[in-house]
């Protein structure tokens, strides 16, 4: 028997999710974090802010995701309905369509035919949401779940820059933070490769320059203020 391949296309969606959530965790919470304590402030007030934006973050997060899922969830329900009406009046005209896809992708007109009338007889909503629509055969994500996740991911990202900026001396905040970020992302690109089957060192290296370029940027945003202020 010929060994199964291994594939990691199911992962994607979650994955997606989760590396979303604490990608921006990381980025977001330590880019405040560094912008604030650039500009001069105690560490009061850096750590309220890391707070504040680890909470506001988690939040939006969650919101985001549920309206995403949601609405998604609501089109393919308006799809799936109207392809239930067009197979109770119009079944020939949905044969067709259906026929006319598995030409498309290689069968001879008389087996598209064939293979279209006996996936309809079988189940012809599910055939057409699959290959006409796009639709897979597993059920769309939970809106609450999706939402709960990515505000969970989003937590795990911030109480990293969150917890350096607790542990480090306040004058070596701006130094400590970006650099223990930096390590944290790339840790989390070569995780997200890793489990996606992905070769790791474009997704390091992409998830390392973006979150070097926001705190470098919100460092001098918070200086600059500092200094004007």
């Amino acid at each position: 028997m010929p060994p199964v391949a291994s594939h990691f296309v199911h992962r994607a969606g979650w994955l997606r999710a989760a590396v979303l959530g604490a990608n921006d965790g990381i980025i977001s919470t330590a880019s405040l974090i560094v912008g604030v304590a650039a500009s001069g402030a105690g560490r009061a007030a850096i750590l309220t802010a890391a707070a504040a934006g680890w909470a506001a973050g988690a939040m939006a997060m969650a919101a985001g995701e549920y309206v995403s899922v949601s609405s998604q969830a609501d089109s393919e329900a308006a799809d799936l309905e109207r392809e239930r009406r067009a197979l109770e009046n119009s079944p020939e005209i949905e044969t067709s369509e259906l026929t006319a896809i598995y030409e498309r992708r290689g069968l001879a007109p008389a087996l598209a035919r064939q293979v279209a009338e006996q996936l309809m007889a079988t189940d012809a909503l599910s055939a057409h949401a699959r290959d006409e629509l796009g639709l897979g055969e597993r059920g769309g994500a939970n809106a609450l779940l999706a939402g709960f996740a990515s505000a969970v991911s989003f937590s795990v990202g911030a109480a990293l820059p969150t917890l350096v900026a607790f542990l480090v001396a306040l004058a070596a905040t701006v130094a400590a933070v970006p650099a223990a970020s930096l390590v944290f992302l790339a840790a989390l690109g070569a995780l997200s490769a890793w489990l996606g089957g992905a070769p790791p060192l474009k997704p390091t290296l992409r998830v390392a320059f973006w979150g070097a370029l926001a705190m470098a940027v919100t460092a001098g945003i918070g200086a600059l203020i500092g200094k004007a202020v």
